[in-house]
């Protein structure tokens, strides 16, 4: 391996809100970028250069236990939320390896098992930071070099070291359940058949060199044929900013790119946008600045300029252009279609960036969730029309899903019956989705099923008779269920009354009426004082078939508890005249 031929490896840092991430990355290069976040929580992606150079001077236990040949290492800090860890390159994921963070005594949290379910999917090889172990009561920090990390955790007083083994053991249960076999990483002979523990402390610094040094030894051991640098620029557009000029955080994943050449950036139909390079700047090291550069080689960070305005989103890719027009839209839009997989039928997804928005459908389609439409970017007037055509097709599909990303202005207005979901949590949006599917799909049964007959209860309101024949015309209240235009009623001793002809509320003429409200209903053929009056009927119900009622037993979950008791009462009142109705 020469250095030359060998690019730094691209590290994502990923985990759960608040388990130390940046905390972390900070840690490793010595700067303080936390306390400018809002609320302590990354706000946007940033990516860390950290050459050879400074690992060995930072990490001296490397040289004393490695001879490292790779470059350095690029960082990437994720947001809280965990699709990032899904950016794209060409081929798989962005990320070569990956530092799991988790807080030693708070576990798997649900994002942090959001995050181990994109790695695995993606097959990213990663190293779990067990973050936060100076917060064990009684922890005693060693930083000095001249013991093992065994030994130091032998060397703990008992009850932090009871404490530790417990939550590690914990976690190693937590992992089994995932699908990963894990163990400290001084346990481990084959770093390919178990995923290393590396105790440490961001606060403290304990356990870095250690965490570094696993990193360093799975890069050159696993990574040779995957570092290999190709001739060819190729990278990521990460994120759009829009400040005095508007410039573009890129990642450069493979070859090199000179300012004078023309890149191709992939459009969401897979038309290609090219440009020139107005401006290129590297990340220097260990810092959140950049350099001008009229060359530079990958990995790396960027921030770019370019000369065409048309639409770059974030997460697409971008190659080097060689007047190899339809080329380069052969491969874009084959690798789009591979990423953006959509139904024939189905709901609305749109997410902040093309890495996430893989990530919501792969977990999508995991759910059985069908999706029609898919693209990146904030809720828009098209989502909604989309949305709105399930309405007829099918109304479970009526939804628009937006994760991390919010609604254009005008799409409140004119969203009618269209239910629109958001959250900066995939789990949280899937979840919230099948919960709404559920409940959807129960309301539609169930209008299905009293489609076919309504089941009703009302209470005769012998002091508001308005006509008495032809047709009788009297007040009612719905005691249970729905009654509806149409319907054929019975009494108490399952003698047939009639037909609702009409029905009226508040001098308006309506369809159904639900539990509780009041109406007057009008009955043809039958004369309210002898057929209701005089025989003081007090109430009158659905007058149904034993099919039907089999068909309602059969559906008994979509029945609130008063229609089931209704339902009870109706078979009670025709099993009078026949002892084996229904059954």
């Amino acid at each position: 391996m020469k250095n030359t031929k060998i690019r730094q490896p691209i590290v994502t840092v990923c985990g759960h809100v608040d388990h130390g991430k940046t905390s972390l990355l900070d840690a490793l290069r010595g700067s303080s970028v936390q306390d400018k976040e809002a609320g302590g929580i990354t706000q946007k992606i940033s990516f860390t250069s950290c050459p050879v150079e400074q690992l060995k001077s930072a990490f001296p236990l490397i040289e004393k236990q490695i001879e490292l040949n790779i470059p350095g290492f690029l960082f990437i800090d994720t947001p809280g939320h965990a699709a990032f860890t899904n950016l794209r390159r060409r081929g798989g994921s962005l990320a070569d390896l990956a530092i799991l963070v988790i807080d030693i005594n708070e576990g798997i949290k649900p994002q942090t098992a959001e995050v181990i379910q994109i790695l695995k999917m993606n097959k990213v090889a990663f190293v779990i930071a067990l973050n936060k172990i100076d917060k064990i009561h009684g922890w005693k920090t060693y930083l000095e070099q001249n013991t093992s990390f065994k030994q130091r955790i032998e060397g703990q007083p008992l009850n932090a070291k009871q404490v530790f083994n417990e939550k590690y053991l914990t976690l190693v249960g937590s992992l089994q359940n995932h699908g990963f076999d894990s163990d400290l990483f001084y346990n481990i002979n084959d770093f390919t058949k178990k995923v290393a523990l590396v105790p440490c402390s961001a606060k403290t610094g304990e356990g870095l060199q250690e965490l570094i040094l696993v990193l360093c030894g799975l890069s050159q051991k696993y990574l040779q044929e995957r570092l290999t640098l190709g001739k060819d620029a190729k990278g990521i557009m990460l994120e759009i900013k829009k400040q005095q000029t508007e410039y573009i955080e890129a990642i450069l994943y493979d070859g090199e790119l000179s300012i004078k050449d023309e890149i191709a950036v992939a459009g969401f139909s897979g038309k290609p946008i090219i440009t020139k390079i107005r401006v290129m700047e590297e990340i220097l090291p260990l810092s959140a600045k950049f350099k001008p550069k009229e060359k530079v080689q990958a990995a790396t960070g960027l921030r770019l300029q370019i000369v065409e305005k048309g639409e770059v989103l974030p997460g697409m890719p971008f190659i080097i252009y060689k007047n190899n027009f339809e080329e380069i839209e052969k491969i874009f839009k084959k690798e789009l279609s591979e990423i953006i997989k959509t139904d024939k039928q189905g709901i609305i997804a749109k997410a902040d960036s093309l890495g996430s928005l893989e990530a919501l459908l792969s977990m999508l389609r995991q759910e059985n969730i069908p999706v029609l439409k898919a693209g990146v970017g904030n809720i828009n007037k098209a989502d909604i029309v989309n949305a709105k055509a399930n309405l007829q097709i099918n109304p479970l599909d009526a939804v628009v899903l937006g994760f991390n990303i919010s609604m254009e202005p005008e799409v409140e207005e004119i969203k009618g019956n269209v239910t629109i979901l958001t959250d900066d949590v995939i789990y949280k949006l899937i979840e919230n989705t099948q919960k709404l599917r559920e409940e959807k799909r129960k309301e539609i049964e169930k209008e299905r099923l009293l489609g076919l007959s309504s089941l009703g209860k009302v209470k005769v309101l012998h002091q508001h008779v308005f006509r008495n024949t032809n047709p009788a015309i009297f007040g009612i209240k719905v005691e249970a269920g729905k009654v509806i235009s149409g319907l054929h009623l019975i009494d108490s001793t399952g003698e047939k009354v009639g037909k609702i002809k009409n029905m009226q509320s508040e001098n308006s003429s309506v369809e159904e009426a639900f539990e509780g409200k009041e109406l007057a209903v009008s009955i043809p053929g039958i004369n309210f004082e002898r057929r209701l009056k005089n025989t003081n009927i007090n109430f009158l119900y659905s007058d149904i078939s034993e099919s039907q009622f089999r068909n309602f037993k059969k559906n008994r979950d979509l029945l609130s508890s008063s229609e089931l008791s209704l339902l009870h009462e109706i078979a009670e009142i025709k099993r009078k005249s026949k002892a084996d109705w229904g059954i």
